[in-house]
């Protein structure tokens, strides 16, 4: 239960660090391995999205915007590793 509680802490602070600024954290692949991301949900830094998303929102992913690829992500909030 703790180790839950943690997760979801991180997470929560992540998405709070993400809205403004670029930040740096680490998250496990669905392979297993580790993943250095670099992302924001700033929208100044994001570029401007049109249309609308008629896609089922799933509430165990994050999405975030890699800086690196220029392009949306998404990880699972569980695979979350730490937050740099």
């Amino acid at each position: 239960m703790s180790e839950a509680l943690k997760c979801a802490w991180a997470n929560i602070k992540l998405k709070v660090a993400m809205k403004s600024k670029i930040v740096k954290f680490y998250f496990q692949k669905v392979d297993g391995s580790p993943r250095e991301a670099y992302g924001t949900l700033n929208e100044k830094l994001m570029p401007t999205t049109t249309g609308t998303d008629k896609r089922a929102k799933n509430d165990t992913v994050q999405t975030y915007f890699d800086t690196e690829v220029n392009d949306f992500r998404c990880f699972k909030k569980a695979n979350l590793l730490k937050m740099a």
